[in-house]
């Protein structure tokens, strides 16, 4: 019986030593990852995190597997990873909206800062500001003088309230000084087709989704929100060129995983994606659609979260959106 303890005891140690998190780095990956895109298919969000899924898969020897849970303000999915265990399996596609979520949801099933951890940003997402083609205004400053001399009546369109597109331009209303009119459409496709027909004055989105009809002469660029001028715009000022000194504003992704992952594992996440990040084909592939490749340390990631935490809870606060 005594030999027969022993034995068992041995066993318990054993497993509980293949459990711990330094053995759970050495086999992992052993199986698929799951990657959870809390937006339906389609779009810039899914579509690259479809390419770095396929980039991972390869360099990890595990299929990474994308799975769309939308709904509810990327709320759903966001819990639902929040609620996983802390294994390396189940990742969370981190977007603006996580951020902005912090402030507009009166109430949320996770804790942005505790029940997550950031592991690497992959791309900034910059937003264009266009008017249509037949606009008087020409530049920013035209803009801003015309709302200024119509409060209320400048109208501009957005996906709907608490998007980053209604957001970003909250945040130019509030830093121009401007009353605006804000015309909600369900999605940015829509808003910006009616701004391209002339039924809105202005509309701030993605490259990604203006830069066609830019591209046409449809619609013409006034400003850039980002940092820095996106390649694809060369000749388009930045807000700060523009006159609009402390305006910064662009969506970005990033990965994530539940808190209590390993360390081990979040280094391997983060190594593997900024490998996929740094390969000229996926570069090149991103960069053409204006996307602007991020990368870099966990720990650049979290400091990242924060700031844009900060910076989109002003701009909710300053639109006035909130969801109990």
């Amino acid at each position: 019986m005594a030999h027969l303890l022993k034995q068992l005891l041995s066993a318990c140690l054993l497993f509980l030593a293949a459990q711990s998190p330094a053995a759970l780095a050495d086999t992992y990956p052993s199986r698929p990852i799951k990657l959870v895109v809390p937006f339906p298919p389609g779009g810039t969000s899914d579509t690259v995190a479809r390419v770095l899924a396929k980039g991972m898969g390869e360099r990890l020897g595990q299929s990474v597997i994308v799975y769309n849970q939308g709904g509810g303000g990327t709320i759903i999915g966001t819990e639902a990873v929040a609620r996983s265990a802390p294994d390396g399996y189940t990742l969370l596609w981190m977007t603006t909206p996580f951020a902005i979520n912090h402030t507009l949801f009166a109430k949320r099933p996770y804790d942005t800062f505790e029940d997550f951890i950031p592991v690497v940003d992959v791309i900034s997402v910059p937003l264009v500001l266009i008017v249509p083609s037949n606009s008087p205004a020409k530049t920013l400053q035209d803009l801003i003088a015309m709302a200024k001399k119509a409060p209320g009546k400048v109208a501009y369109g957005s996906s709907g309230p608490g998007g980053s597109p209604h957001l970003a331009t909250a945040m130019f209303a509030s830093k121009a000084g401007l009353q605006l009119n804000h015309i909600p459409y369900k999605g940015s496709a829509p808003a910006v087709m009616d701004l391209v027909a002339g039924q809105t004055d202005f509309v701030i989105d993605t490259l990604f989704l203006t830069r066609s009809q830019i591209e046409a002469g449809k619609a013409r660029a006034l400003a850039q929100t980002g940092a820095a001028r996106s390649p694809l715009l060369p000749d388009v000022p930045t807000m700060r060129e523009a006159g609009l000194d402390d305006y910064e504003a662009s969506s970005w992704l990033s990965l994530a995983a539940p808190a209590g992952t390993p360390e081990t594992i979040v280094s391997r996440l983060n190594a593997t994606a900024n490998e996929v990040l740094q390969d000229d084909a996926v570069r090149r592939s991103l960069e053409d659609q204006g996307l602007v490749i991020a990368g870099g340390s966990p720990e650049r990631a979290r400091t990242h979260l924060r700031a844009e935490v900060e910076r989109w809870g002003q701009a909710v606060r300053d639109s006035g959106a909130t969801i109990n």
